[in-house]
């Protein structure tokens, strides 16, 4: 809503005057960033941290603009389904090449998975989870992934450390 978006942008204004940054004019950057998430959301995995502040920043120059900031916060609060499954994917495709490799999958949930307790080898849990490319390419594709959610949603909390808690 419209003044949900003038708290975000207010609350953009005290970051960026916190920030002791060469962008403080226009943004603020990652340390400030990945601050405000952790203070915000509890988000404390290191990569996923870094992974969602290169899906913030769009124009990838390490500063994240009041649009930028907005939108990206948009999608994480307030986003579609479809919104916060393409978010997801693009936060888990660490190279960037429109896929998930098995290798980027198990870097990304490693940490994830062995902190949950369980009887279950964490290996063996990550290979299960890994195991949704519909195609049979040995990549997780967009499609694949999103087909995956699609088909049971609780997997989107699997995948989930980049998104908000519920909460």
């Amino acid at each position: 809503s419209e003044s949900e978006a003038e708290c975000l942008i207010k609350l953009f204004d005290v970051l960026v005057e916190r920030s002791c940054s060469q962008f403080a004019v226009s943004g603020f950057n990652r340390t400030v960033f990945r601050d405000t998430l952790f203070a915000a959301f509890g988000m404390t995995d290191d990569v996923v941290l870094d992974r969602v502040f290169s899906t913030f920043d769009r124009d990838n120059n390490g500063c994240i603009t009041v649009v930028e900031w907005v939108e990206g916060l948009a999608i994480l609060l307030r986003g579609t389904l479809e919104e916060k499954i393409k978010y997801c994917f693009a936060v888990y495709d660490l190279n960037g090449d429109g896929y998930i490799s098995r290798e980027e999958m198990f870097q990304m949930l490693k940490d994830t998975v062995i902190k949950q307790p369980t009887d279950e080898d964490p290996d063996e849990a990550i290979k299960d989870l890994v195991e949704i490319d519909y195609d049979h390419d040995g990549k997780l594709s967009f499609a694949d992934f999103e087909q995956a959610v699609k088909d049971e949603n609780l997997l989107l909390e699997a995948f989930g450390p980049c998104l908000p808690d519920i909460k």
